[in-house]
């Protein structure tokens, strides 16, 4: 048997019922079922979800992998080292893929088989305030830093492909990222920065449905901080670039963002929510800042006690 040419690779943790409608989507894929695998790297879930996996009756291959909890970026690394397709195609477990998404990422990696595909993320849940704002947000900086897709710098990990072989050469994500955020970000700036191509391509679509109440939205954009402060120390730590801040036009624009959107009657609401994710984004990243340097104090400290 050949290998299969995409081997789709889904973390998931504690979320049986989400990752189970995720898993039916992906039989309605306008793509060869013989061309694809699924990977299920179960993140350490209290109750496995391999028992359920086996009940499915679904038309393409499925493995799952039990590892201890350690978050999402070091699953997907258990993923990828148990894959056998050419290319890796990343899903989280809350997602939903539309029919064309394999073959839209086929195509542009017959364009480009060295790149990184970098797809768009819809909210699949309207209704929800804090859900819209949340993908708001990311579709703000997705045409923000990847408005001229020559220098296109930003990618999430719920929907992105690249090729399994250059993906290990890379590292694969850092696994010191526990939770969700910022283990994307800083894959993308490391692969770019050796020498690797990064492509927005906006027609590789997954719809997410990720429920959000006010406490989840805060905690949610607290978590994307603390992972920023890691991203920056990850960089420092490899002597890349300094990042440079960015203007007050672009936290003015994103502030903004809500009301350049047609037919949305809570525009206001949502942009308050938008100046609400920042705030809590700076409240993470100053937390954890003081956390790692206090690590590092008490590291310095225990290296220099007499032994």
């Amino acid at each position: 048997m050949n290998d299969p040419a995409f081997s789709i690779v889904i973390p998931t943790f504690n979320r049986p019922d989400r990752l189970l409608r995720c898993i039916a989507t992906l039989d309605s894929l306008d793509y060869p079922r013989e061309r694809f695998e699924v990977i299920v790297v179960d993140d350490g879930s209290p109750e496995p979800v391999q028992p359920l996996l086996h009940d499915l009756r679904v038309r393409f291959a499925i493995k799952c992998h039990s590892v201890k909890h350690g978050g999402p970026a070091a699953a997907r690394n258990i993923g990828a080292a148990h894959a056998a397709g050419r290319f890796l195609a990343f899903l989280d477990d809350d997602c939903a893929p539309v029919p064309s998404w394999l073959a839209r990422m086929e195509m542009h990696f017959r364009t480009d088989p060295s790149a990184l595909v970098a797809g768009r993320v819809l909210n699949g849940l309207h209704a929800n305030i804090y859900s819209e704002a949340s993908q708001r947000l990311i579709s703000y900086l997705m045409g923000y830093f990847n408005a001229d897709s020559a220098t296109a710098r930003f990618v999430t990990a719920n929907n992105m492909g690249v090729g399994r072989e250059a993906f290990l050469r890379v590292g694969g994500f850092n696994a010191r990222f526990r939770g969700a955020g910022g283990e994307d970000r800083e894959f993308g700036d490391r692969w770019q920065q050796l020498g690797f191509k990064l492509a927005y391509c906006p027609d590789v679509e997954v719809v997410h449905y990720h429920h959000l109440t006010l406490r989840q939205f805060f905690r949610q954009h607290l978590h994307y901080g603390r992972g920023a402060a890691t991203y920056h120390e990850l960089r420092s730590d490899r002597r890349a670039s300094h990042i440079r801040i960015e203007p007050f036009k672009f936290y003015r624009d994103l502030v903004l963002y809500p009301f350049t959107v047609r037919n949305s009657k809570r525009r206001l609401a949502i942009a308050t929510l938008m100046i609400l994710s920042q705030l809590a984004n700076a409240a993470g990243f100053l937390y954890e800042t003081l956390v790692e340097a206090c690590q590092r104090l008490r590291n310095n400290a225990n290296a220099q006690e007499p032994r």
